[in-house]
C-alpha cells in the first residue's frame, strides 16, 4: 500500500506554519483510511494559511509603499508652502498684494 503524504506537492518552509507542519506529520503517520479522510481538510487548511500569508505580505508591502508616498507628498506640500510664502513676501514688498 502506497503512503500518500499531505502537502508534498506544496512548498514546505516558511509559508506553512510550524503547527500545520506538525499536524501534517501526525496525519501522515495515521493509517491510510484515516489519513485519506482528513487529508483534504488539512490540504484546504494549508492552502488557506498560505493564501492568508501571501495576502498579508501584499498588504504589508502596500502599506510600506503608502508610507513612502505619504512622505514624498508631505515633502512636496512643505516645499510648495515655502514657495508660496516666498512669493507672497515678494508681492508684499512690491505692494502688489
Amino acid at each position: 500500500m502506497q503512503k500518500t503524504t499531505i502537502g508534498s506537492n506544496k512548498q514546505v518552509g516558511d509559508e506553512i506554519p510550524q503547527e500545520l507542519r506538525e499536524l501534517t506529520a501526525a496525519i501522515d503517520a495515521l493509517p491510510a483510511r484515516y489519513r485519506d479522510t482528513v487529508a483534504p481538510a488539512l490540504s484546504r487548511a494549508i492552502d488557506c494559511s498560505t493564501r492568508r500569508r501571501r495576502i498579508l505580505n501584499l498588504v504589508q508591502e502596500a502599506l510600506s509603499q503608502l508610507r513612502l508616498d505619504m512622505k514624498y507628498l508631505v515633502f512636496d506640500l512643505e516645499a510648495t508652502r515655502r514657495e508660496r510664502d516666498q512669493y507672497r513676501e515678494i508681492l508684499e514688498k512690491e505692494d502688489l498684494l
